[in-house]
């Protein structure tokens, strides 16, 4: 096994489950030694949404840095771990895995006696709820949102292509009318998939978070998705998400 010590100053993914587990300080109640989750990604929606929850679940991890504007995901080592070429994965002792909502599903499964509990529920009529709202996410939220920061934020900063509007404007027309069912939903429980926060609420922040930036007011617009997201993009391991990737 791979084991980084952790004498001195705890390196960014392992100071916030620091706090976690060790909420008073005393400096010899954390593991001297540690095993270290590897994330290998960029400032990337699908980055971000690992990174969330492994802060949620208080895992220590170290964040290597992929250089999109070398084309490093495109070549040598990154493909043998990523074949589609984008980023990102990660390397747990050894065991490769990529796409970011199966990292997910993995890092709260294996540590689900830590962090925050129930991103993935237990029991089966609130699993096969969580089931439901994952998809939800994936089929009338992600694509839609994905691509109008594509096409009015994406294209033109990093391509300097300008974005299609027509495309822009159907893919808000269709997700201003999803998210009209979302506010029905949200008006009648607190999260996506009932009365606590899952992995598919967390799923929705690293797209949701940029819509404002492309222009878009879909979400503040209806007061009971308005609440839903400012509750998730308040939480502490958002916020240290967001700053990890700032770095990157």
């Amino acid at each position: 096994m791979a084991y980084k010590r952790n004498d001195n100053v705890p390196s960014e993914g392992q100071e916030l489950a620091q706090r976690i587990l060790n909420p008073q300080g005393h400096p010899h109640s954390y593991p001297t030694l540690i095993m270290v989750l590897k994330i290998h990604g960029a400032a990337t929606p699908c980055t971000q949404r690992v990174l969330s929850v492994l802060y949620e679940k208080a895992v220590p991890f170290e964040l290597i840095r992929v250089d999109l504007a070398t084309a490093e995901h495109k070549c040598g080592k990154h493909l043998e771990n990523h074949p589609f070429g984008l980023c990102p994965f990660i390397d747990d002792d050894g065991f490769i895995l990529y796409e970011s909502r199966a990292i997910a599903q993995y890092i709260a499964m294996k540590y689900q006696d830590q962090g925050t509990q129930g991103l993935i529920p237990n029991d089966l009529k609130s699993y096969a709820r969580f089931q439901q709202a994952a998809s939800t996410e994936t089929s009338y939220f992600n694509d839609l949102a994905g691509t109008v920061l594509m096409e009015r934020i994406f294209k033109p900063m990093f391509l300097n292509i300008e974005g299609d509007q027509k495309l822009i404007e159907d893919s808000l027309s269709k997700l201003a009318a999803n998210l009209d069912v979302y506010e029905t939903i949200l008006s009648k429980q607190k999260y996506l998939g009932g009365d606590e926060v899952t992995l598919a609420d967390l799923y929705h922040l690293p797209c949701g978070t940029l819509l404002p930036a492309a222009g878009s007011d879909v979400i503040e617009s209806r007061p009971n998705v308005a609440r839903w997201f400012k509750e998730l993009s308040s939480r502490k391991s958002w916020q240290a998400t967001l700053a990890a990737t700032s770095k990157l």
